[in-house]
């Protein structure tokens, strides 16, 4: 007999707030944990969800279960515009007259991936990866699909456009809740964790908890690219921006964390001195691959993955680049290493 589908896994963390772990199809993070916040005004979400049916599915269902539904849902505060936290706003939007709230870095975000011409992304990315060093044969595919006019087709064009601003250090209007926004760029430059600025429910020492996003997790280090704008002129710094965010989360004290992925922790410090630490291996790692110069690919290609890079797959290896050429802008804002003069492709060297 065919098995019945698993109900939604529903977690109560005490002093009105629950999550529910909403699947990410095909993907080895499994789920989004998407948190809900009791208010005098109804409930409140922290993300969404991907924008997938059976997403949907669980998360209506873990609603249920909660004694509630999506029509109750009063707002939606999104930590990040990435497709597993911001996918299904516009379905909860649609169902509910729910406000969004996201910060505006993200917000323009979204509004870029809506109003981009056919082929802008595929133009901008086949121009990246060129400049990265990157081989023909993986530009190659790109281009085809430029000159076809097949544009790409980017997840989260259905999420909805936020209506409300998250502006740094300000409360967020959930009625009854102490609820302050703390702007953490480097994942997205828009990325912001939650404050709940309220005792924790089991009297854990600290100030109240954090709702991370995916900024702060127990076991993963997040990615940490470029942050990808084709009308953007200069040059930004995402893992500096990271690293300074990460500081300041630390400073909070908190007593729980409570991400978007994994499951809820504590102790936050020591997991931001973990990843502090982390990074800064990883730099010095970096120097000593800089001896000669290379390319942004040829450094993805050297660097350590969870896996071979003949394992990484094609999709993955422009997300690595994206990471090889943030850690190269640090150590270049540093003045760890510079950029080599050359023939339009760009090349590093340690200093």
């Amino acid at each position: 007999m065919p098995q019945e589908p698993a109900g939604p896994q529903v977690t109560d963390h005490g002093g009105g707030v629950h999550s529910i772990a909403v699947p990410i199809p095909d993907n080895p993070l499994g789920h989004t944990l998407v948190h809900l916040v009791d208010t005098d005004r109804g409930p409140v979400l922290v993300d969404t969800g991907w924008d997938d049916p059976a997403s949907w599915d669980i998360l209506t269902a873990g609603l249920r279960a909660l004694g509630t539904d999506v029509p109750a849902v009063h707002g939606v505060v999104v930590t990040h515009h990435h497709p597993d936290h911001h996918g299904l706003s516009g379905q909860v939007r649609e169902a509910s007259g729910a406000w969004i709230a996201m910060h505006a870095a993200d917000t323009a975000v979204v509004r870029r991936t809506r109003e981009a011409e056919p082929g802008v992304w595929l133009d901008y990315l086949c121009a990246k990866l060129a400049a990265a060093g990157a081989p023909e044969e993986h530009v190659a595919p790109l281009r085809e699909a430029r000159a076809s006019g097949r544009a790409r087709t980017l997840p989260g064009l259905r999420a909805a456009l936020p209506d409300r601003e998250i502006v740094p250090g300000d409360l967020l209007p959930l009625a009854g809740r102490r609820l302050r926004a703390i702007w953490t760029p480097g994942h997205t430059p828009g990325h912001v964790c939650l404050h709940l600025e309220e005792a924790h429910p089991s009297q854990l020492p600290g100030h109240g908890r954090l709702f991370s996003g995916d900024h702060l997790l127990p076991g993963i280090t997040p990615h940490i690219g470029l942050y990808e704008d084709p009308d953007e002129a200069g040059e930004t710094d995402p893992l500096g921006d990271y690293l300074d965010s990460l500081e300041r989360v630390g400073r909070l004290g908190v007593a729980e964390v409570l991400p978007a992925h994994q499951h809820a922790f504590t102790e936050p410090s020591a997991r931001v001195r973990e990843l502090l630490a982390h990074h800064e291996d990883r730099l010095t790692g970096l120097l000593a691959l800089l001896s000669t110069p290379l390319t942004p690919w040829q450094l993805a290609e050297r660097m350590e993955w969870n896996r071979p890079w003949s394992q990484i797959p094609y999709g993955s290896r422009t997300i690595a680049v994206s990471e090889a050429e943030a850690h190269l802008r640090r150590l270049e804002k540093l003045g760890r290493a510079e950029r080599v003069p050359g023939d339009g492709v760009q090349r590093y060297r340690a200093v």
